[in-house]
């Protein structure tokens, strides 16, 4: 489905009144080229629409990327299937949550061996970069390997073979948002310097060939290549919670990692542009993507139809129908406990605005994306983890 409105093309069947408006607002700023692409799972979010693909020429606006830069999915086709999984979900589901730091804040007491290479990438990347990340978060390194809260999580799933999946979203921690938060006040002082009146403060962009630009785009490939890393060492210590679980090592048959809050220099339409897609995967020809749905819904593993019109892009998730404070007042832990029936996972009313009635229908973000990506596979949950 598409709905295409000058410079605003949208794939969404299901869109508040507030976020189109948003979309459209930012569709005008004049160096969108060729135009927005709205997601199926957009929704209201700060500056930018979340599930929106941005093109711009000579320009990044920080907000459009969003606060946790590189924040994404990863997934680990394991040899086992739900035959193999003869012992206690609950015991599972509290090995990973001992191995992987949950909930906002929540970070490693110390370096562990399998991070220390990472830790050396990422320390040699910003050296590269001149700057020390250091000056945002003094623990950065402990952060490395956190899950955090909010819809960040760690399930085990199966496919529609009752292949066992291990299945993770998050992104660049505290570190990360400090980045993006630093940059968004500098874009915004620098409207005020310059005297550029904006229809949204949040706008603020950067122009390339500044300082400003090149060191936004410095700290954000860093805080990318920090979140892609993160996610890789979660899904290290999963795959060896679950080894150790099995009592049998795990064999990888497929790992795929994707970020769905990014900006990167591509191609369209005949010109280079920086693109941002602030909730929405790259899905070029044949690529590989995750599109999670919520907690108690399926995921899916898909492929990429180079859709040129989106910018060869698809939908990140199911997208929130109701915000967090209204999904708490709309919701109870019995609603809760009833949608997650069948499926282990902490019984807590923390989780009451991750309830998935309070995003859209996945099933429904898929139909939308029908000509953007293929499915090549439906997960459904048995553990879910998530923080407070």
């Amino acid at each position: 489905m598409k709905k295409i409105t000058n410079r605003l093309v949208s794939w969404a069947s299901i869109l508040g009144e507030n976020a189109e408006a948003q979309a459209r607002t930012t569709s005008t700023m004049p160096f969108i080229y060729p135009h927005l692409a709205l997601m199926p799972d957009a929704h209201l979010g700060l500056g930018a629409t979340v599930g929106s693909v941005i093109p711009t020429l000579r320009a990044v606006i920080p907000a459009a990327v969003g606060v946790d830069i590189g924040c994404g999915m990863i997934a680990v086709r394991t040899q086992f299937t739900r035959a193999d999984l003869t012992g206690s979900l609950t015991e599972l589901r509290e090995q990973i949550e001992r191995a992987v730091p949950t909930s906002a804040g929540a970070y490693n007491r110390k370096v562990v061996a399998t991070a220390e290479s990472r830790i050396q990438e990422l320390t040699e990347l910003a050296e590269a970069s001149g700057f020390d990340p250091a000056q945002y978060a003094g623990n950065w390194q402990l952060q490395l390997g956190t899950l955090g809260s909010g819809n960040h999580f760690i399930e085990v799933s199966l496919d529609e073979s009752d292949a066992v999946w291990l299945f993770l979203h998050s992104g660049s921690r505290g570190v990360g948002n400090k980045i993006a938060q630093s940059h968004i006040k500098t874009a915004r002082a620098l409207m005020e310097k310059w005297w550029i009146t904006l229809p949204d403060p949040d706008l603020a962009y950067l122009v390339e060939g500044t300082r400003e630009f090149e060191r936004y785009i410095a700290e954000l490939r860093w805080a990318q290549r920090f979140a892609l890393l993160n996610r890789e060492e979660m899904m290290d210590r999963v795959v060896r919670q679950v080894s150790e679980w099995m009592h049998e090592p795990v064999i990888e048959q497929e790992r795929i990692n994707c970020h769905h809050n990014f900006t990167q220099v591509e191609e369209h339409y005949g010109k280079r542009v920086w693109v941002s897609r602030k909730g929405a995967i790259s899905a070029r020809p044949g690529e590989a993507g995750l599109i999670p749905g919520s907690m108690g819904t399926a995921s899916y593993v898909v492929e990429g139809l180079g859709n040129p019109v989106s910018l060869m892009s698809s939908p990140h998730g199911a997208g929130r129908e109701y915000s967090r404070s209204a999904a708490r007042k709309t919701f109870t832990a019995d609603d809760l406990r009833a949608a997650m029936v069948g499926i282990e996972y902490r019984d807590t009313d923390a989780f009451i605005d991750e309830i998935p009635a309070a995003y859209k229908p996945i099933d429904q973000i898929m139909s939308d994306a029908a000509d953007l990506v293929t499915i090549r596979h439906t997960l459904r949950q048995i553990v879910n983890v998530k923080g407070d």
